[in-house]
């Protein structure tokens, strides 16, 4: 007779190498031929003449592969779907169950996953829920679902496993959802000749077409110019006059570095604004990152400008109030113009590197908190040692009083550096304890910064890969 007999344990899905956790706990003594007796695989030509008692045995088909086991099998598992098949009456509601049923040979049919299914099965004979290596765990996890197996049964490590797949594909189709309902609004119909349509989607999809590769080369350029321009104005005023006209002529030259400011500004406000108009929902545009950075980026010119252009200049204004005043509101105008350089962070529009950067900073907040963690610990602890050994047994190594250790807040800065191992060499241990303390500083803080680096770098990749798969699909899409 075609029954599976020994060697059923000795399969991978039965065995304990189908789980990455090891167990260490005592497994339940074997009662020989129990296994067999809950549940049987039929296999080969014999099984199309297998007999059963229908009213102690049930024989199922699933995918193409015959089962039996005796009814009472199902008593440990009340709320899976053969135990509801066992409490049927008629064939309407054996219907409901399964997928056919042949009252001939009374074999319930079900068109599922027979890979899957072997987990089922191992779990109906043995007791014990594990995932397979050749299924994917999102399949296995709709499986239980199909079958009314509780998944709390499943093995700790199993679970985790599974269930982080699952996790992550419920992520994924989220995501792919918010996308597809984006695209949906940004398609929505719109006044013909709507300007305010055909610049937004320009601006917002550089692979929309040409205008839009335009729109995102001009953006770039401008946030160079911007920066270029910047960095020029903080120059001396000697060096700055002289670089800009030889001949002296600096009144006219030093407009033009104005007037080019002016423009790249007008530019970014034109873009801000169409975006905005262009944005199905305003508050989400308001909320945007993103979007917070160009208004905090375009909003000191507009201030610094009308401050500038009053009719009264901005020393008469403080004329009366003093010299103090006057140089903290020049400073505030100093800072304001200084935040110009976030227009850099506009880069991250048009940048995958960028964007793949500030996405695996956001994931990636439970390991830098880890990370701080360490090195607080590290400078609290190697803080101490050094003043110890420096200030208490070698005082007299400093050659420089003011580079000694001479309290433990002072030490603070040079166990600082010395963990993220930077080194200034501002503040060095010249004694042998001294010393010593930091070599193991040095080499604690080589370990604490690997640590979490591993989990970063996988963050990095599988967030560059995520990024670069959606470009491609929006490439695709347009």
């Amino acid at each position: 007779m075609g029954v599976i007999g020994a060697g059923l344990d000795d399969q991978s899905f039965s065995s304990e190498d189908s789980c990455i956790h090891v167990f260490t706990g005592t497994e339940t003594p074997t009662v020989k031929g129990l296994y067999f007796q809950r549940a049987q695989q039929l296999r080969g030509q014999e099984a199309s003449h297998w007999y059963l008692n229908p009213s102690q045995q049930t024989l199922i088909n699933v995918g193409g592969i015959r089962y039996t086991f005796p009814w009472s099998t199902l008593e440990d598992f009340p709320e899976s779907r053969l135990s509801h098949l066992y409490l049927c009456t008629t064939l309407r509601e054996i219907a409901e169950f399964c997928d056919d049923y042949d009252e001939m040979r009374h074999e319930f049919f079900f068109d599922r996953d027979p890979l899957a299914f072997q987990a089922i099965f191992t779990f109906l004979a043995k007791g014990k829920l594990r995932v397979l290596h050749e299924v994917c765990n999102v399949a296995l996890h709709d499986e239980l679902l199909y079958w009314g197996i509780d998944i709390g049964q499943m093995e700790p490590c199993c679970l985790h496993r599974m269930m982080s797949s699952v996790e992550k594909v419920a992520e994924h189709q989220c995501k792919e959802d918010k996308r597809r309902e984006r695209r949906r609004a940004l398609r929505a119909p719109v006044t013909e000749g709507s300007i305010f349509h055909m610049l937004g989607e320009a601006m917002e999809n550089p692979h929309s077409g040409l205008a839009g590769k335009v729109f995102a080369y001009l953006s770039v350029i401008m946030v160079v110019v911007t920066v270029v321009s910047l960095c020029i104005s903080t120059m001396p005023a000697q060096l700055f006059c002289l670089l800009l006209s030889p001949q002296g002529e600096c009144s006219q030259k030093c407009r033009s570095i104005f007037v080019v400011e002016s423009v790249c500004v007008v530019w970014f406000s034109i873009e801000f604004l169409v975006r905005f108009l262009y944005a199905p929902s305003k508050l989400e545009f308001a909320r945007g990152p993103f979007n917070i950075i160009d208004a905090i980026a375009i909003l000191p010119y507009y201030v610094s400008l009308f401050l500038e252009l009053r009719d009264e200049s901005v020393q008469d204004i403080v004329a009366g109030a003093g010299k103090s005043t006057l140089d903290k509101l020049g400073l505030i105008l100093r800072v304001m113009r200084a935040l110009r350089i976030l227009y850099v962070m506009r880069l991250a529009r048009h940048s995958l590197g960028l964007q793949t950067l500030g996405l695996t900073i956001q994931r990636s907040m439970t390991d830098f908190g880890l990370l701080l963690l360490f090195m607080c610990v590290a400078v609290t602890l190697f803080s101490p040692l050094v003043h110890l050994a420096e200030s208490e047994l070698a005082p007299n190594a400093a050659r420089s009083p003011h580079l000694s250790f001479s309290s433990i807040p002072a030490s603070y800065w040079w166990s600082i550096i010395s963990v993220t191992t930077v080194g200034y060499g501002d503040m060095v241990p010249r004694s042998i304890p001294g010393q010593l303390v930091a070599l193991i500083s040095i080499l604690s803080g080589i370990l604490i910064l690997s640590f979490p680096s591993t989990s970063i770098f996988h963050t990095f990749y599988r967030t560059y890969t995520e990024l670069k798969e959606e470009h491609k699909r929006d490439f695709i899409l347009f």
